[in-house]
């Protein structure tokens, strides 16, 4: 039973999913915007948003913090403080939204639905 487990395992081992989640984060940061499985998108948003939150603070703390997480990219630490400083300022949360392609949200071959998240 999965009575208390947080997270789903995308059919990955551990540092596979990791790796995900990191290039799908640096992705999401540099293109403002990515079209991903449902799964995926809903497992994405609470790392982005822990990201985002400890980014505000804008320490060099932070940007250490920020820059492990994000598996050493630099670049991606650099432009996620910059928009969480100037953008998030006076939010508390919620700074993704996931949103339905409807129809036109379906994978060719297998089907699957797609989100974008921004």
């Amino acid at each position: 039973m999965q009575h208390h487990k947080r997270g789903r395992k995308l059919g990955r081992e551990k540092g596979q999913r990791v790796a995900l989640l990191r290039s799908l984060a640096r992705s999401l940061v540099l293109k403002d915007g990515i079209t991903t499985t449902v799964a995926k998108a809903k497992e994405l948003r609470p790392f982005i948003e822990r990201l985002i939150t400890t980014s505000k603070q804008n320490s060099l703390a932070s940007r250490r913090l920020v820059t492990t997480r994000m598996g050493g990219s630099t670049e991606v630490s650099k432009k996620l403080h910059e928009i969480a400083v100037e953008r998030y300022a006076k939010r508390a949360g919620g700074y993704t939204r996931i949103t339905r392609l409807g129809r036109v949200g379906k994978r060719v071959g297998e089907s699957a639905r797609i989100e974008l998240i921004k």
